[in-house]
């Protein structure tokens, strides 16, 4: 025993270090010496394999090594059984996605759900509209998002836009966007950039992000096809998400505007069919890019 005893301290020592490696490992999956995140995932992701299977789908969340989630639905559980299963994986509910008609018509309801999430931001990620989106459409959804900021703020929940590209259209002077941005509350309404849905309507993000300059508190990270033209639809085929680094976004440039802006929260959102195969690749690229 006494030659023994000696080598079990090293041993002690050498799984502290490997068990403090592996969880240093966790922490920092998607940032990197420039990139600090930090960083989520937007679990509409992963949509096709929650309607399949929840509990393992989280599981492969926290598996790539995500600690922080926005939501976009339950999947037929209940606010409490699904924050039941983020607890269960490690993961953190920061921000989620509620239709517009909730915000309209039960706000309260959304407070409700939020909070059993533990949600901090909720927001609405489509204003509905027939054809062209117009001025009236635009200005009766800031009257409920500046109402919904409200009504949300008394239970300490922060709301806000995610913009779809169809806002971007010109309006007088600016677009529909600038609409938007002057006509809410910057107390009450915040707002989440998606890079893709930016650029697809032929905008610069990086300009964006200096013009309203602290009201863009979220990001979705989110590349687009090399050749891609876009429109004011604010739709596109699912195929044109690529691996972050491997599109025609200017990260560097757009990562560094954005933590010069006040973003707070990044989360990757990838809709394509190989979703499962480019999550990784987009965290090893926001680990290694640098400006």
């Amino acid at each position: 025993m006494k030659s023994i005893s000696p080598i079990l301290p090293l041993l002690v020592s050498s799984l502290a270090c490997v068990q403090a490696s592996v969880v240093a490992a966790e922490k920092s999956a998607g940032v990197g010496s420039s990139f600090k995140g930090p960083i989520g995932l937007q679990l509409y992701s992963l949509r096709g394999e929650f309607t399949k299977n929840v509990p393992s789908t989280l599981e492969k969340v926290r598996d790539f090594g995500f600690q922080y989630v926005e939501t976009a639905g339950t999947y037929n559980l209940s606010p409490e059984k699904f924050k039941a299963l983020l607890d269960a994986n490690k993961l953190k509910a920061v921000s989620g996605h509620f239709p517009f008609e909730r915000y309209r018509d039960a706000v309260e309801d959304v407070a409700r759900d939020a909070k059993a999430l533990g949600l901090e931001y909720v927001g609405c990620a489509w204003i509905p509209h027939q054809g062209e989106f117009d001025e009236q459409e635009c200005r009766e959804a800031i009257a409920v998002f500046n109402r919904a900021g409200e009504a949300l703020g008394k239970h300490g929940l922060k709301f806000f836009y995610h913009c779809h590209g169809f806002e971007f259209r010109p309006h007088g002077e600016g677009t529909f966007m600038d609409l938007l941005m002057t006509e809410t509350s910057p107390k009450l309404v915040h707002f989440e950039m998606d890079v893709f849905w930016v650029v697809h309507p032929g905008q610069d993000p990086v300009k964006w992000l200096e013009k309203y300059h602290g009201r863009w508190e979220l990001m979705h990270v989110k590349d687009m096809k090399k050749g891609v033209k876009g429109d004011f639809s604010g739709k596109s085929d699912v195929s044109n998400d690529v691996a972050l680094g491997t599109g025609q976004m200017d990260w560097p440039a757009i990562l560094k505007a954005a933590r010069k802006a006040g973003v707070k929260w990044y989360f990757i959102e990838d809709e394509s069919p190989t979703v499962v195969e480019q999550i990784p690749q987009s965290l090893r690229y926001l680990e290694q890019v640098k400006w």
